[in-house]
């Protein structure tokens, strides 16, 4: 640390102390050491990757069944002729995400209160609610819509929808509610009794210290698991093509159909892929921004 003053003067007639920080020698080779060390690991992880990436390509292409396989799964012309068709399809995906999303969202959180709520009066509401997580967190997903989607037209109900859209848009609402109401529960239990108690101290009845109180705490803690749900929620919504739908996986499932050529299934692959990485390191942000709050005793 170095100290420099000014002689007095200027239109004060003061004294002027200023502090110029000087790290000392030993903080500056400290400095330059980690910068080598990480240059020097950026570039050991760049070469092993090439290094892997060329084996990975090298075996690929020098097996027995590789030209077949190119042939019918990375065709160029089936791909630009996908595509388009593809992405007109997956616009679909996309609405079904953010309004079954928000459904979703909305459902668990009623039934994870449901299953929270105190007093022998409410066991029935209790009842239901766990039965409810429990059917439908056990029934595989791909059933689920085959239910919904082929069996309610079945019942030719009256007044009833049999749009393969509301009615898979409705099954993946019910498999994915069951989940999140499981994490929302788990988030309202985590937080400490002292907090309610500490609510109804000031005069907070239950449902305001559930609404001010609690439920704010157990949504921020469940924020990275309710992403992660959404992001699986993002894959799934190819599924209502069972039905008829036509998704971006049923416009795929098309041209495949008449041309017995998959490489329009990569493309509707790949095309869920680009849509989910965001969404996931938009998620692994958000993790490590809590873990840092949570290790430096912040407010989550």
């Amino acid at each position: 640390m170095t100290v420099v003053k000014d002689e007095p003067g200027g239109s004060s007639g003061e004294g002027d102390i200023r502090e110029a920080y000087v790290p000392s020698q030993r903080r500056i080779e400290r400095e330059r050491y980690k910068r080598t060390r990480s240059r020097r690991a950026t570039a050991i992880a760049a070469l092993s990757t090439l290094i892997t990436g060329v084996v990975l390509y090298l075996v690929v292409v020098n097996a027995p069944g590789w030209p077949r396989t190119k042939e019918t799964f990375f065709n160029a012309q089936y791909a630009r002729e996908a595509f388009p068709k593809v992405l007109e399809g997956l616009w679909l995906n996309v609405r079904l995400l953010l309004i079954c999303g928000v459904a979703v969202l909305v459902l668990g959180m009623l039934i994870a209160v449901a299953r929270t709520l105190r007093g022998p009066v409410f066991f029935p509401l209790r009842a239901l609610a766990a039965a409810y997580t429990d059917f439908f967190r056990g029934l595989p997903l791909i059933i689920n819509l085959m239910i919904v989607v082929l069996g309610v037209p079945a019942l030719r109900l009256q007044g009833v929808t049999v749009d393969p859209i509301l009615l898979g848009g409705t099954a993946l609402t019910l498999t994915y509610s069951a989940y999140v109401a499981e994490v929302f529960r788990a988030g309202i239990e985590s937080i400490h009794p002292s907090q309610r108690a500490a609510a109804r101290s000031l005069g907070l009845t239950n449902r305001q210290a559930l609404r001010f109180v609690v439920l704010p705490q157990a949504v921020r803690r469940q924020v990275p698991p309710l992403l992660n749900d959404l992001v699986s929620l993002q894959k799934d919504t190819g599924l209502v093509s069972i039905g008829g739908a036509v998704d971006a996986v049923r416009a795929a499932d098309i041209i495949v159909g008449r041309s017995l050529n998959y490489t329009p299934y990569i493309v509707a692959g790949l095309v869920f892929v680009a849509l989910t990485i965001p969404m996931t390191r938009f998620t692994d942000w958000v993790t490590a921004r809590m873990d840092r709050q949570r290790a430096q005793g912040g407010t989550i």
